[in-house]
């Protein structure tokens, strides 16, 4: 199965005709220098008539600033809703994110859990987002669009998708507090028919901790079939791709989210293993609820953890530095299905 990848694909794709056709741009940075952690994510769903906006902000303290919205759009020629906006500048190269709008100063990120109590309970601040967004160029790309279908019905989550490590540069502004950034973390592009409840759980594990060394993992999982495991390692200038990953996690007690993890990366064609080690320092969990045609309520968790990697295989041992956990499961009777793995 072949990918393509062209300069183009940086920019809003002809819109599907899938109710539910999705078009989102993503990014986190980590700056260690000032212990800020972030990501953003804009999905245009203008079939749906709005966009998925999110801005989450790991303060040094330990709070979390957050904001999701879901603001109305009718048109997909460019991503810019809600406050937040991106921009490519050159393909594979150079963009800028930006935001500009409130955020929830949440003192227990958990109260997340509960978004009405949150958003209801929570002080808000306002928060300025300056970035320019680096790539090392087209062949530091992970991914694309495939040239036959990948996804079967009702498991659709993205039909073209692609990942990058990049270096971003500016500001972020929450009320009276600035913090200079200079971080490191990964941005993607996805598009095509998504629905949160498709994947039956997933893991995705990403840091980029210096010049050389970068990497991500993936674990999507389906109710029924052994899903996909997967991911790259980005060392000294060269993009590996990878076909196989095992990730083992310890979860917390109080409400089962990822507390310490330990994963692998494996190349068969380079016959190379990587190892990692990672700390959960700061998570805040959010949920998705949708209705299936069959009128029931599905619920869907995800728990993103601002966590710190450290090399133990493969790479620079001993290298060390924060990145992001994203875990997604779906929750039957109170329980996130992808415990047992």
């Amino acid at each position: 199965m072949g990918l393509r990848l062209e300069p183009a694909d940086e920019y809003p794709h002809p819109l599907g005709p899938e109710p539910n056709f999705n078009e989102s741009v993503y990014l986190n940075t980590f700056d260690p220098r000032s212990g800020l952690g972030a990501w953003f994510r804009l999905g245009n769903r203008t079939n749906e008539g709005h966009a998925e906006m999110s801005v989450c902000l790991y303060l040094p303290d330990g709070r979390v600033g957050f904001m999701f919205a879901r603001p109305e759009i009718d048109r997909h020629d460019a991503f810019d809703a809600g406050g937040l906006h991106w921009r490519v500048e050159e393909p594979f190269r150079l963009g800028r994110f930006s935001y500009r709008g409130p955020v929830l100063i949440l003192e227990d990120p958990g109260v997340m859990a509960d978004p009405r109590r949150a958003f209801t309970t929570s002080p808000r601040e306002d928060c300025i987002v300056e970035l320019e967004v680096r790539g090392a160029g087209r062949d530091s790309m992970f991914g694309g669009e495939p040239d036959e279908v990948h996804e079967l019905p009702g498991e659709e989550f993205a039909r073209g998708h692609y990942e990058q490590l990049v270096i971003s540069t500016g500001a972020v502004t929450v009320g009276d507090r600035r913090f200079d950034i200079e971080g490191r973390g990964l941005r993607d592009h996805s598009w095509g028919p998504r629905s949160w409840q498709a994947p039956w759980y997933y893991r995705w594990l990403t840091a980029n901790l210096g010049e050389d060394f970068g990497f991500m993992a993936s674990r999507v999982a389906h109710r029924d079939g052994p899903g996909t495991r997967g991911g790259f390692v980005w060392e000294e200038g060269r993009l590996h791709v990878c076909d196989h990953t095992e990730i083992v996690t310890q979860y917390r007690e109080a409400d089962g989210c990822q507390a310490r993890i330990e994963a692998s990366l494996t190349s068969s064609r380079l016959g190379r293993t990587w190892r990692f080690r990672g700390e959960v320092v700061n998570l805040i969990p959010l949920r998705n609820r949708r209705r299936s045609p069959e009128g029931d309520e599905l619920m869907t968790r995800i728990a993103e953890g601002m966590t710190r990697y450290t090399v133990v295989e493969g790479g620079p041992i001993g290298r060390s530095g924060l990145g992001l956990s994203e875990y997604l499961d779906q929750i039957l009777d109170g329980r996130a299905v992808g415990r047992a793995e």
